[in-house]
């Protein structure tokens, strides 16, 4: 792997892992399509901590206001002045609910998702069908709601949406914003909702994997891939909850046929 390529497998990483096109299903996908050499597991580790970078920068006001709302006997935003809405003082716990299905998932299915998971025409169909039940709980199901209105029983399914995404493709953010959008809450507030819950999630699979990323070591490659990873995934959070207030979910449906499209073309006629 050389220096280009690293960058953009860090870019892939960062705008996958935000945006719901599923980096997984990239970083997959990229190495077959151009011929390039599997960059290897302590790669992906890096990666992955470059999205921890990332969600960790934006939204660590949040993460503070949310700490600091699970101790407190009464919540109070008297002394955080914070961007977004208002917080409920269980919403740590919903979002440590929430993650408990990914856990189990990525701990007992580890090895399909390193083998059966990864045929590209099952990331195919994955692509393609979830991106159609996005686009379908955009278009379709009402969004009145905001974070503060999540209740246990929300939590845990769009947790257990979120294990889904231990299939390539799915995309861990497209599921758990489908099932914020499922759940009632409105476009901003679904991707809000996912961007927090790939905080514990991502900081898991990052220090599971450390052991592995310092066996290997660091060179400028994998110090180029964090920093786009970094970067490409902060910009990603940013613009998208901009981009979807004003336009929805519909065009990563479309990007995700597409690309769907593209991968059976090439895996059935080559």
């Amino acid at each position: 792997m050389d220096i280009f390529q690293s960058i953009i497998l860090g870019i892939a990483q960062g705008l996958g892992e935000f945006l719901p096109i599923s980096s997984t299903a990239h970083l997959i996908l990229l190495p077959k399509f151009f011929g390039w050499k599997d960059p290897g597991l302590s790669f992906d580790v890096a990666l992955h901590a470059g999205t921890l970078v990332a969600v960790v920068s934006y939204f660590y006001k949040d993460w503070i206001m949310i700490l600091k709302l699970a101790v407190q006997n009464k919540p109070t935003t008297n002394n955080l002045q914070l961007t977004t809405r208002e917080y409920d003082r269980n919403i740590l716990w919903l979002l440590v609910i929430a993650t408990i299905p990914g856990v189990l998932a990525g701990y007992f299915l580890e090895e399909q998702a390193e083998t059966i998971f990864r045929n590209p025409l099952v990331i195919a169909f994955t692509l393609a069908f979830a991106g159609l039940v996005l686009y379908l709980a955009d278009k379709f199901l009402k969004h009145n709601k905001n974070i503060k209105n999540l209740n246990l029983k929300d939590s845990i399914i769009i947790g257990l949406l979120q294990a889904l995404a231990i299939i390539p493709g799915v995309s861990r953010s497209g599921a758990t914003i489908i099932g914020g959008l499922w759940k009632g809450l409105d476009r901003e507030e679904a991707a809000r909702f996912s961007f927090l819950l790939s905080t514990p999630i991502i900081l898991g699979a990052t220090v599971n994997q450390f052991p592995d990323f310092f066996r290997n070591g660091m060179d400028l490659k994998i110090i180029l891939g964090i920093l786009f990873s970094a970067v490409s995934g902060y910009l990603a959070i940013k613009y998208l909850l901009k981009f979807i207030h004003r336009v929805g979910y519909g065009v990563f449906f479309w990007y995700r046929l597409a690309l769907a499209a593209v991968i059976a073309v090439i895996y059935l006629y080559k």
